[in-house]
């Protein structure tokens, strides 16, 4: 099969509809093929949230020529290169990729659109992140699968280890009290400072004690948790990372390929980008 069938087959085996239910816009998405030949024969696929240049050795020694990433290959949004052609980084990444054959396909957009699960079109990515945190029963929405209510409060610190365990973190970032008794969870989006206003309002409104982020602002949602805190509504956010926090759903894509492109033989791999992420120093 070649990859760009693969890749066709991927897409429709997604929803394919955007929030207000129109196709996604084949001239507008970032799913685009970001490296590559797509006419060559396929002969293995990596899934992965970032093909960074390990990701690629990786899949290389594996033998595919295909990676699914859920971001971006060159370090910008929309995954323009042209103001990158004299940087010696771009130029090693482009060679890697280029003396072994590989193609990067960018799948964001369509995963986020839905995946068939349960007899509904979930939400691919965070649907990987219920399944890895094991919190089915938990979940409210299941087809968005970002907020969680616990049958039992659990302790704070208890989650922080249960996130570092289950995302295979080297650590995470605190914010507000880590004595916080957590029984209403949010994932929430990108806590960037544009759209915090609507984020924390959802906080308020449905009393989450914790939200397990992605980015985080200071000035924003980050300070509003501490000030919670100090007014004697515990609350606690663990800043988990974006990557670290969407990667679960392209290693749950490894269950479906197989079945999305109808080759029950082609090798599949999940490969994680790893943790970007080290510690260093803090209050010893």
């Amino acid at each position: 099969m070649k990859i760009k069938e693969v890749i066709d087959k991927m897409k429709a085996y997604h929803f394919g509809k955007d929030k207000d239910g129109n196709p996604i816009d084949e001239t507008k998405t970032r799913d685009k093929v970001l490296y590559g030949n797509t006419d060559q024969e396929c002969t293995g696929i990596v899934t992965t949230c970032f093909a960074s240049t390990e990701v690629i050795k990786k899949a290389i020694a594996l033998g595919c020529n295909l990676i699914i990433s859920h971001e971006a290959l060159f370090w910008n949004h929309g995954d323009h290169t042209d103001w990158l052609q004299d940087n010696k980084v771009f130029q090693k990444k482009r060679d890697l990729l280029e003396s072994h054959g590989i193609v990067v396909w960018r799948d964001h957009d369509y995963i986020h659109s839905g995946i068939p699960e349960e007899g509904l079109n979930v939400d691919g990515i965070f649907y990987g992140v219920m399944d890895k945190l094991g919190w089915r029963k938990y979940v409210k929405d299941v087809k968005r699968a970002t907020t969680y209510e616990l049958e039992e409060a659990m302790a704070g610190e208890e989650l922080v280890k249960k996130c570092i365990k289950d995302f295979n973190l080297n650590g995470v970032r605190l914010v507000g009290d880590i004595n916080t008794k957590v029984k209403k969870v949010m994932i929430p989006g990108h806590l960037i400072g544009g759209v915090d206003n609507e984020t924390l309002k959802q906080v308020e409104e449905g009393d989450y004690d914790c939200l397990i982020s992605m980015e985080i602002t200071d000035f924003t949602m980050s300070e509003y948790i501490r000030d919670s805190a100090m007014l004697g509504r515990p609350r606690l956010i663990i800043e988990v990372g974006h990557f670290n926090t969407e990667e679960p759903g392209m290693e749950y894509m490894v269950k479906y390929v197989n079945k999305a492109i109808g080759d029950d033989d082609m090798p599949v791999h999940f490969v994680k980008s790893a943790d970007g992420f080290t510690y260093y120093g803090g209050n010893e």
